[in-house]
């Protein structure tokens, strides 16, 4: 007897600028971040994709997304996307696209990544404010605190 639902395994979670797909099918994944560097705080950033590859899994699920502040409680966004896996021997893809992000503060910030309620991954994004040394002169115009302008 199958099986008709397996949870899926998280083959990996990347944080991304953008994410374009190809006439042949596959993923281009632009600008992969480990952490930003950020011009002031509290900034608006216009958008953050978070690519997800599942693997192993049979059924329909919903792959939830948290980004948490520094705290580590307070939910900075959040995101959910469902998606189905018909063969347990066949890959499947979600993208979710955090808009309009807003960070009150440099610091540890963490991606939680589960699916039906299942935390399947938590890991740390750097957010850091520039070095002093890179930082601009005074008298020069400082740089907008919404980066969607």
């Amino acid at each position: 007897m199958q099986p008709s639902r397996i949870l899926p395994d998280l083959q990996c979670s990347l944080v991304c600028e953008q994410v374009r797909r190809e006439a042949n099918g596959n993923f281009f994944l632009i600008g992969v971040m480990d952490g930003l560097i950020l011009p002031k705080f509290p900034i608006v950033v216009p958008a953050l994709c978070v690519f997800n590859r599942w693997t192993s899994g049979m059924g329909q699920f919903v792959c939830s997304l948290r980004l948490v502040a520094p705290d580590q409680t307070s939910l900075v966004q959040k995101g959910d996307v469902k998606f189905e896996m018909q063969d347990p021997n066949r890959n499947a893809t979600t993208l979710l696209i955090l808009q309009r992000i807003q960070f009150q503060e440099p610091g540890l910030y963490f991606i939680e990544v589960s699916v039906d309620d299942v935390m399947k991954v938590r890991y740390p994004i750097p957010v850091l404010a520039p070095p002093e040394s890179v930082r601009k002169p005074a008298g020069e115009a400082p740089p907008p605190t919404d980066m969607t302008q």
